[in-house]
Parts: C-alpha cells; sequence; structure tokens
C-alpha cells in the first residue's frame, strides 16, 4: 500500500512539483491550498492528485483537515510543509499585519501541521517531515525581514524536531531553495532577472523539479539515516 504524503500549498508553482514528483515515486499525495479554487480544480484534472482545501496558519482547520485525510486516504506518513507567502516591505515601513501574515503562514503553519501528524508517527515509528525554507532563511534578504526571519525559524523547528524524533524512526529535514524558475518570478523585470542570475554561479535559475527530486529523495526509504539536515539548492549563490 503507497504512503500517503501530503503537500501543503500542494497545487502551483515549487508545490505542484513536489507532488507531482511524490505521485510519480509511487506516493499516494494529498495537496493541499487555500485560496485559488480554479487553479486547483485545474490541478486535479491534469495531475489526477486529490486535493483538500484549508488555511495552514488556522489550527483548527489543519486539525479538520488531517483528521478527513486520515480516514479518507490513510495516516499521512511524509508531510511537506511547502505553504508559504511574502508580504515584502522595508522594516521601517512595515505593517504589524505583513509581519503576522507571513510569520502565522509560513513558519506557525508548520507547527501546526507537525503537532498533528507526530504522535500518529511516533506511534507507528515511522514518519518523513521535509520543510520547505529558503536561502533568504540563511542569509536575510533586504525587504523580507519578515519571510527571512519565518524561514530561518523553520530550520530551527527543523532542526529541534529531528532530535526530539530520530529515536521514533522519524526523520525531519528542510530544503532551502534559491531562485526557482516559477510564475512568481514572471513579473520581475528583465533587467533585474538579469542581474540576479549575474549573482548565481551556476548562471542560472532553478528549477521546481531539481527541487521535488531532492523531496522525493528525503521522503524515501534511503534518506532513513538522514535528519536534522538543510539541503541547499541555489546554484552556489550561498554557502553556509
Amino acid at each position: 500500500m503507497s504512503r500517503v504524503a501530503v503537500v501543503t500549498g500542494g497545487t502551483r508553482g515549487i508545490g505542484r512539483a513536489i507532488s507531482v514528483g511524490l505521485k510519480n515515486a509511487g506516493f499516494n499525495v494529498v495537496a493541499t491550498y487555500n485560496a485559488n479554487d480554479e487553479a486547483a480544480q485545474r490541478f486535479v484534472a491534469e495531475t489526477g492528485i486529490c486535493i483538500q482545501k484549508f488555511d495552514v496558519s488556522q489550527f483548527k482547520e489543519c486539525e479538520k483537515a488531517v483528521q478527513i485525510i486520515a480516514k479518507e486516504v490513510g495516516p499521512i506518513e511524509v508531510l511537506v510543509n511547502n505553504a508559504g507567502i511574502t508580504r515584502d516591505a522595508m522594516l521601517h515601513k512595515m505593517e504589524r499585519e505583513q509581519w503576522h501574515e507571513v510569520i502565522e503562514t509560513n513558519l506557525s503553519s508548520c507547527f501546526n501541521m507537525c503537532r498533528l501528524v507526530i504522535e500518529d508517527m511516533r506511534a507507528r515509528n515511522f514518519g518523513r517531515i521535509i520543510n520547505i525554507t529558503s536561502v533568504n532563511g540563511q542569509k536575510g534578504q533586504i525587504g523580507q525581514v519578515n519571510y527571512s526571519a519565518a524561514k530561518a525559524g523553520v530550520i530551527g523547528l527543523t532542526k529541534a524536531l529531528a532530535q526530539e524524533s530520530a529515536a521514533k524512526g522519524i526523520t525531519v529535514n528542510a530544503v532551502a531553495p534559491g531562485y526557482i524558475k516559477t510564475d512568481m518570478l514572471n513579473t520581475v523585470p528583465s533587467t533585474v532577472m538579469d542581474k540576479i542570475i549575474s549573482l548565481i554561479p551556476a548562471g542560472r535559475l532553478g528549477s521546481p523539479e531539481e527541487v521535488a527530486k531532492a523531496v522525493a529523495f528525503l521522503a524515501s526509504d534511503y534518506a532513513g539515516y538522514v535528519t536534522g539536515i538543510t539541503f541547499s539548492m541555489n546554484g552556489g549563490q550561498y554557502f553556509v
């Protein structure tokens, strides 16, 4: 029987590639989303992957969704915390709501989802948790104090939870992408994009599929002795 994998924010961009990659690797995937119904239905039609709509920043909504998935699909053995938003502004112009929204969606969501699956994983002596962080959580980024703080927090959560869970057969790892070619970057002017690429030693953007392959490895049986790491994928843009 295929293991059930849940990918938050799993219908678009990097999340979509992760959902498809895990399905191709033999997992029974449920992709979650919150806002774009049209894109979600198109995703289902194109991939055949199940979806579940809820707000990952709200614990009660997460709790209800996890219960539905466990009942209708099966126990969640792989969790990919990918959902995230940006609300960019320089700190001296940032509104508290911009800070709060990003922290709740990008960081508190990881607590919400991990908390709701970890007890069952511990009981089963198996689990794979992969948290999607960012190069900007490693090095910081101008105009993204909120985002950088949240993504750095995800790395800390990953390291601590990995230590708590290792004896129970649960691995907890993070993947930190750099600049990845998604629809989000389509709005960036070409002159700005050229400057960004010039700072990447690999000389190109990453692809969502490359991130998905890293996630699929960390979710697999091959990665049973890999835990607490942050897998950096940034074309050499930043070395830790």
